[in-house]
């Protein structure tokens, strides 16, 4: 079996398909496929309020060849789940509609709330019982903060504030503080609390520390990567640190978030695991279907 999942993000759209392996009683999802593209719709809805007509036409072509490679790997079944951006354009629900008549493809519209639950569904399993976590899932118009206690969530909140939206100036002037506010009223005190982070920018900086644990880093490794990257100019990000363009202008202010929460919590390490929003699509994809059977 082959399932797919595909996540419209602010900053860029990706697709997974993955194989459905059983083991005993245990599944799991082995990758056969990953395609991102920059579409950067955060750009477009941040500054105007809705997806320009050239950034629809793109969405359009994105998704007919994300559709033609599903069909050349035969996949069962996929889901298309768009956040931030996209569920904040006037013209989001059209554009939904528009795609559904043209190319036959649904895309669900999901709250902040949606997004986190879908991603904590997987994000449980590196979770130990006895330890706190504050789990920070940064995005490019939105970010989700969870609060754990062993593997049950206990807290949840979502923000208006993201790396593409940072980037554009484009945040609310008062959400740094009321992020410190409820990071403070939620966090457990007096307990020793582990970052989880999760979001591609963390990912691309906790892959660029030296010296790490595993999938552990220290809050001091991640501000001194930050500060290292933010000394290079735009270009130089790009050639001598070989940041994709769309990364290299956003990966500092989305940084900027991660670290701001750790310090909020008292956290002074972070786990990132390989896990994200498609994770989370690809185990409702594969729970509907074995629902249907």
């Amino acid at each position: 079996m082959k399932i797919a999942a595909i996540d419209i993000g602010s900053n860029a759209a990706r697709m997974q398909i993955s194989s459905v392996l059983t083991n005993k009683k245990s599944i799991s999802f082995k990758k056969v496929e990953y395609v991102r593209f920059a579409l950067r719709l955060g750009m477009d809805v941040f500054n105007t309020g809705k997806i320009s007509s050239g950034s629809e036409a793109r969405i359009k072509k994105l998704l007919q060849a994300y559709q033609l490679l599903m069909e050349l790997h035969e996949v069962d079944a996929y889901m298309i789940c768009a956040t931030s951006a996209m569920r904040e354009a006037d013209n989001g629900e059209n554009i939904v509609e528009r795609i559904k008549n043209e190319l036959g493809m649904e895309i669900h519209l999901i709250e902040g709330e949606k997004e986190a639950e879908l991603i904590n569904n997987v994000i449980v399993v590196v979770l130990e019982s006895d330890k706190t976590y504050l789990h920070i899932d940064v995005g490019g118009g939105s970010t989700e903060l969870n609060i754990y206690q062993g593997q049950q969530k206990i807290a949840a909140k979502s923000f208006k504030i993201g790396s593409v939206r940072l980037l554009e100036h484009k945040e609310a002037p008062d959400v740094w503080k009321k992020m410190q506010a409820w990071v403070r009223e939620n966090v457990p005190t007096h307990v020793e609390v582990t970052a989880v982070g999760t979001g591609g920018n963390i990912s691309k900086l906790f892959n660029m520390i030296e010296n790490k644990k595993e999938n552990k880093a220290t809050l001091k490794d991640v501000e001194k990567m930050k500060n290292y990257i933010e000394k290079f100019s735009l270009e130089d990000r790009i050639n001598k640190l070989q940041l994709n363009a769309d990364r290299a202008d956003v990966i500092v202010p989305a940084s900027e978030i991660y670290i701001s929460a750790m310090k909020w919590a008292g956290a002074t390490e972070i786990i990132v695991p390989d896990l994200g929003l498609k994770d989370g699509i690809l185990l409702l994809v594969y729970e509907t279907l074995m629902n249907e059977e």
